[in-house]
């Protein structure tokens, strides 16, 4: 059986732990700020969350851009010429290109190297969704599974894959156009908190509201009690806008209640939390839904 890597990018807000626990590939994406780019490396190399954050919160406007077509041909081209197959993960279609690029490095490469394995899977997730799909799949391969076994199972599992997000600060949804300016003004007012989730094409859409923080932050154990399978036996992935705190809380929940035992933790990056914000706080688990 031929060798092969598993490839995603840093939508999947995987912590550097976790890509050297996996030994996935993670291409960076990159965000504009203050008039300069940078990349969204997994070890932050180019520029702390905190920091990051901080500036949002000072009023700075973030930019992003997809993965392109030359990035993942630069960097899957190497690993066909040392005779690996290559799976890619990739950030949903449904928020960004990041997966119509891999599409056409994939069929441009598989021209030059018909004799090896090269796929690409839309996994429909974002930030730690995306990440533990790809976590995941990389336990898949460990056990032995085949590049395509492992392709499949990720195609199986995705829809499975629950999103529940909630946002403290309205104005990064208003200026994303995801909700109204009216509905961010009065919301803020009145303490409003939107439940969000990823639905199953991939976009970002809003299942619910709650008044106050404590209660969307419940919100979002309320619906894994619903939804989650296998309860208290999965690994459970929890990302946060610079609000460690708040998950924090939501992981003590997550076990409280439903007998979790491994529950982790890690900064959502620039890339979502540009869209997102300070203070956002989303919950990953397998569900019977999403």
């Amino acid at each position: 059986m031929s060798e092969f890597v598993l490839l995603t990018d840093s939508a999947a807000d995987m912590s550097q732990e976790m890509v050297e626990e996996t030994g996935v590939i993670v291409l960076p994406l990159s965000f504009t700020i203050q008039g300069k780019t940078f990349h969204d490396y997994p070890d932050h190399r180019d520029m702390d969350p905190a920091l990051f954050y901080d500036m949002l919160r000072a009023g700075e406007v973030a930019t992003t851009a997809a993965v392109n077509v030359d990035q993942y041909v630069q960097a899957v081209e190497p690993l066909l010429k040392e005779g690996k197959d290559v799976l890619i993960l990739a950030f949903s279609s449904g928020l960004s290109g990041t997966y119509q690029a891999s599409v056409i490095a994939v069929e441009e490469l598989r021209e030059k190297y018909p004799e090896r394995k090269l796929y690409t899977v839309d996994t429909l997730c974002a930030s730690l969704g995306q990440g533990l799909l790809v976590w995941l799949a990389a336990q898949k391969q460990k056990q032995g599974m085949s590049i395509e076994e492992v392709r499949d199972w990720a195609e199986e599992n995705k829809l499975h894959l629950s999103h529940q997000f909630t946002v403290d600060d309205l104005h990064f949804l208003k200026r994303g156009g995801r909700i109204s300016a009216t509905t961010a003004v009065v919301g803020s007012m009145l303490q409003i908190k939107p439940v969000l989730h990823v639905d199953d094409e991939g976009h970002l859409i809003n299942i619910g509201k709650a008044r106050g923080r404590h209660a969307s932050l419940k919100a979002l154990v309320d619906k894994m009690e619903k939804t989650v399978t296998e309860e208290g036996k999965q690994t459970v992935f929890i990302s946060h806008g610079d609000c460690r705190r708040d998950a924090a809380a939501v992981a003590e929940m997550v076990k409280t209640r439903l007998g979790v035992q491994d529950v982790r933790l890690n900064h959502i990056g620039p890339v979502i939390g540009a869209h997102a914000g300070p203070g956002t706080v989303a919950l990953f688990y397998l569900g019977t839904q999403r």
